[in-house]
């Protein structure tokens, strides 16, 4: 990462001059920045939001860790600051932490803040170092996600199945003592009856409060998954800035030749008889290249404008990949622009680890939750990517059509899945990756969706040689599932 602060050029949007921090600004991320000293030098309005501080309270100041745990105790940024890397991270947040995947020399953690909120919250949040140009530290930069909404959800839903289980038990007791009475007492038929539609209509209420939480569930994965990319984010976003910064920063220069020329040509309008002057615009014209700057300004705004397409088209994709569906989000949307969406927001987890191979056939529109489709493209990938070994892999993302239906396939060729591994692959909170790397959600939920859709999910796989998932979605929805039928 490179320094922001240093640069105070601002950019021309349709005639309006904009300060490139402002991109830091107007971040969804909940973002601060320190410099050596440890003093905060950037904050922005998304940290404010999510500390529920000022930036004033936080700018200038270097005691930002009273603000997270109440007393005076460093954040990650300060320890990276240090240079007190592992071992300091270690002693602080133990079993909670790991070393990024994203970014070199930066470490992420969940912990909960008794000091943040009503009673409390639970924060991931990434600490990377910031280097200029020479490859000197000048300071650390931390984003912070609040994560309180899915641990309350991951919590509900187990006490809700529990709940579940435990009245399923007492029920089939229950059931199996009036069978026998039943067997017992034919004139007893009509009470027990009576009770058993009871105990149905009690399955059937919680059925649907765990339809409920499941659906909870998917949005705070959803988010979850937001905040364990937001580093990689942050880090597409700030490659197009840093050319748009050092273009901005050689067009000031260009500028301040074309100004010294233009300050020489006005004296000459007075003074154009002098031999002197002459000689010094002629030395003056010469050496400023003009014919050199008439090609290069284009280009750096050429550039400039492109970085700023690219940001756009990823805080875009960030947004549309964090919507949030409902019953009534039902709609006929593109399924290969769906994922290209998604392979946009996700690009930093795949790039350092493998090529990616895109085969799109060309498909009709069908109909679906968009926002939940491109859900089960990005767990799906994302495991692909974690499946692919310290050797550069490859990832295949195909689409095609047979008839009503079309269909997405991800392969890689990554360590493959286990026999005795595969049957529990789609069970809730089932994972064999590190602690910390996975919820065991993600194929759980993308398995609800695919069903919630009428579709259906394959797997090939070989260990060793890679897996592949195969997804089938009909075109159109049954008119009797289908929200968009009701009146």
């Amino acid at each position: 990462m490179t320094d922001s602060s240093a640069t105070t050029s601002t950019l021309n949007l349709s005639g309006s001059s904009v300060d490139p921090s402002l991109f830091f600004e107007a971040s969804p991320v909940a973002t601060f920045v320190i410099d050596k000293a440890h003093v905060v030098t950037h904050f922005n309005q998304a940290c404010a939001l999510t500390l529920d501080i000022t930036a004033a309270r936080a700018l200038g100041h270097k005691d930002i860790g009273k603000v997270f745990y109440g007393d005076d105790r460093p954040m990650m940024v300060d320890l990276i600051v240090d240079g007190l890397m592992e071992q300091a991270v270690n002693d602080l947040y133990q079993s909670s932490y790991r070393s990024s995947l994203k970014v070199p020399h930066a470490y992420e953690a969940e912990h909960f803040f008794l000091n943040l909120g009503n009673g409390g919250r639970w924060l991931f949040f990434t600490a990377a170092p910031i280097y200029n140009k020479h490859g000197e530290l000048v300071g650390a930069i931390e984003t912070v996600q609040d994560i309180t909404e899915r641990k309350v959800a991951e919590e509900a839903l187990m006490k809700a199945q529990l709940e579940v289980e435990q009245i399923v038990e007492q029920r089939t007791s229950e059931l199996a003592a009036v069978n026998q009475t039943l067997r017992e007492d034919v004139n007893r038929r009509e009470a027990a009856e009576h009770e058993l539609l009871k105990r149905n209509d009690e399955l059937q209420t919680l059925y649907t409060r765990l339809s409920e939480v499941k659906e909870h569930l998917i949005q705070s994965e959803k988010l979850a998954s937001i905040g364990q990319l937001a580093a990689g984010i942050a880090h597409e976003i700030n490659n197009p800035i840093g050319y748009i910064f050092s273009n901005f920063g050689t067009l000031e220069n260009y500028l301040a030749q074309l100004f010294n020329m233009l300050d020489a040509y006005e004296k000459a309008e007075t003074d154009l008889q002098s031999c002197t002057t002459g000689q010094t615009l002629k030395g003056k014209r010469e050496a400023f290249d003009l014919e050199f700057l008439k090609e290069d300004i284009p280009v750096l705004m050429r550039e400039s404008k492109e970085g700023i397409v690219r940001v756009r088209k990823i805080v875009q994709d960030l947004k549309d990949f964090s919507h949030v569906d409902t019953n009534s989000d039902w709609q006929f949307a593109s399924l290969n622009q769906g994922i290209d969406s998604t392979l946009n927001v996700i690009n930093n987890e795949i790039k350092y680890k493998a090529d990616l191979v895109k085969e799109f056939a060309d498909l009709p529109e069908l109909q679906c939750m968009p926002s939940q489709i491109n859900q089960v493209v990005m767990n799906l990938v994302v495991n692909a990517a974690h499946a692919i070994g310290p050797e550069r892999g490859k990832i295949t993302v195909r689409t095609g059509q047979e008839g009503e239906q079309v269909w997405l396939e991800v392969a890689d060729t990554g360590s493959g899945i286990p026999p005795d591994v595969l049957p529990r692959i789609f069970d809730p909170f089932y994972t064999t990756k590190p602690i910390g790397k996975g919820t065991g959600l993600g194929l759980s939920l993308s398995y609800g969706i695919i069903q919630k859709h009428h579709g259906k999910i394959e797997v090939n796989t070989n260990v060793g040689q890679g897996t592949s998932f195969k997804v089938w979605l009909p075109l159109k929805q049954p008119a009797a599932s289908s929200p968009m039928s009701n009146p």
